[in-house]
């Protein structure tokens, strides 16, 4: 991209911010995410993965009410919030792909001190990672999903408020 591309871009990108980002914003109607859902080709290899390595306790396995023999199951990302999976067995549905208007990660928010343990078990199993700011460490599930788990609070991102 050439300079005069990222001007353009900033631009805009006051435009939008000075139109729609106001101080006296209403609340939201939401009340927060309820669970997030990826796919997985392998239940026991996911609850391995995110139990046993990243300490997301596995809360639920339920079958699949669209898909019968599908496995729908859920860890524990604290305050409420739930990582869920399906499996579909029967189904090729190939590798993961990092698409344009698809998911590009999840980002979970854990203590710093378990950020720092994490990391370090993270490495010691090898799992191919990027750490960004020393507060984010970006890696792929085993099914190729990226995840980051970064050590800022909820709401906030390297400082800034973003809630």
């Amino acid at each position: 991209m050439d300079p005069a591309d990222l001007a353009a871009i900033e631009t805009e990108r006051a435009r939008i911010r000075d139109r729609y980002l106001t101080a006296d914003r209403p609340a939201s109607s939401a009340r927060g995410v309820h669970h997030v859902a990826l796919l997985s080709a392998d239940v026991e290899r996911t609850v391995r993965f995110y139990q046993d390595l990243l300490e997301f306790p596995l809360t639920e396995m339920i079958e699949n009410r669209d898909y019968k023999g599908s496995t729908h199951f859920f860890f524990d990302l604290g305050n409420g919030n739930l990582l869920a999976f399906f499996d579909f067995p029967g189904l090729d549905l190939g590798p993961y792909a990092e698409v344009l208007g698809g998911l590009h990660h999840v980002a979970i928010s854990v203590e710093p001190t378990n950020w720092r343990r994490l990391r370090d078990k993270i490495v010691a199993a090898g799992v191919d990672h990027q750490e960004e700011s020393g507060t984010s460490i970006y890696f792929r599930d085993p099914d190729g999903a990226r995840v980051e788990l970064i050590a800022d609070p909820l709401g906030e991102m390297y400082g800034t408020s973003v809630a």
